[in-house]
């Protein structure tokens, strides 16, 4: 039996294999020509489609805000990241896979799960909220008396949950991630500059400039389009430039995880009070986002080392063990 972790994110696909470690890190994004369901592109290829296609050629997003908003290119993406990573239709039907999926996934959403993994047949599926997979990522010790509270910042969605490994006791997926940010930088951009940028722009901008300190001094030069000749132009965007769109995100993610904070009972208050808070996900990455959200939560924040990979590499280590996997597993 092959055993496989994927984390099928709005912006990122990632897949850990039993033996091989993480072996697929792609963008989540297919091109194809406009008015048909012809392929041109899958993953890193199509992303650097994004912005630079004709209107003959059109970049879909499969997963939108932690949902499978296009099941038909969602199995073609998959089944093609599966092959790249040598797992043939064939060899899928002797694979067990463990999703990542949103805390308090519904039925609907795990629907649209199980028909993928039968579109790309795979043999065995299993399904695990992303809080659990956040915490085994960061090497966390879990117990059904020793809670833990993770924020966990995707591309498309946060996961903000407290719990055990006797079940989430109180948590939230909020349609809320990175790729937000990226939009507001875009309109932040036009309003202040009269410039007009692209979506690979607004991510690079967030990864390298954006901050949380008011007194970052970091800037880099972006390309547009000026929004009134039409004429490419250039300008330099410093930190204090977005830092209004990144607060606004931040803001958000505060305001939830102290709805989620209020609703614990005093003991498991006092547990987490004196753990901290677990942060991941791309978001995360940000500059200054950990001491932004300590300083208004007023706990610790403890980031991981590797934000990013932290739902699929606790994939990998749940999808290794069958007791864990059978404790905390959605019934399905």
């Amino acid at each position: 039996m092959i055993k496989l972790a994927i984390d099928l994110g709005s912006s990122v696909t990632k897949i850990f294999k039993i033996g091989s470690g993480v072996v697929l890190a792609e963008p989540s994004c297919v091109a194809v020509a406009a008015g048909s369901n012809t392929v041109k592109a899958i993953g890193e290829d199509a992303k650097r489609l994004i912005g630079k296609t004709a209107e003959f050629t059109t970049i879909v997003f499969p997963v939108f805000e932690a949902d499978i908003v296009n099941e038909g290119m969602a199995a073609i993406m998959l089944s093609y990241f599966l092959k790249k990573v040598g797992i043939s239709p064939s060899q899928a039907k002797r694979c067990e896979v463990l999703f990542g999926v949103p805390c308090g996934a519904q039925d609907e959403l795990l629907d649209k799960y199980s028909r993928l993994a039968d579109a790309c047949r795979i043999g065995a599926v299993n399904f695990v909220e992303v809080p659990f997979l956040a915490a085994f990522g960061q090497n966390l010790s879990l117990s059904e008396t020793n809670p833990s509270f993770i924020i966990d910042i995707g591309g498309g969605s946060t996961n903000i949950a407290a719990f055990s490994l006797d079940g989430v006791i109180a948590g939230i997926s909020l349609n809320l991630g990175g790729g937000n940010i990226d939009s507001q930088i875009i309109d932040h951009v036009a309003d202040s500059f009269n410039l007009k940028i692209g979506l690979l722009t607004s991510e690079k901008l967030k990864m390298t400039v954006a901050s949380l300190y008011t007194n970052d001094k970091e800037s880099m030069v972006i390309n547009g389009r000026d929004i009134t000749t039409g004429r490419p132009r250039s300008v330099a965007v410093s930190s204090a430039d977005i830092y209004e769109p990144v607060k606004v995100f931040a803001d958000k993610v505060v305001e939830y995880a102290g709805l989620i904070l209020s609703k614990l009972p005093a003991e498991v208050s006092a547990a987490i009070w004196h753990s901290g808070i677990y942060l991941s996900g791309g978001g995360a990455k940000i500059i200054g986002m950990d001491d932004y959200l300590s300083r208004a939560l007023q706990m610790d924040i403890n980031l991981s080392d590797e934000p990013q990979m932290a739902v699929i590499l606790g994939g990998g280590r749940t999808i290794g063990y069958d007791d864990i996997l059978e404790t905390i597993r959605i019934d399905y």
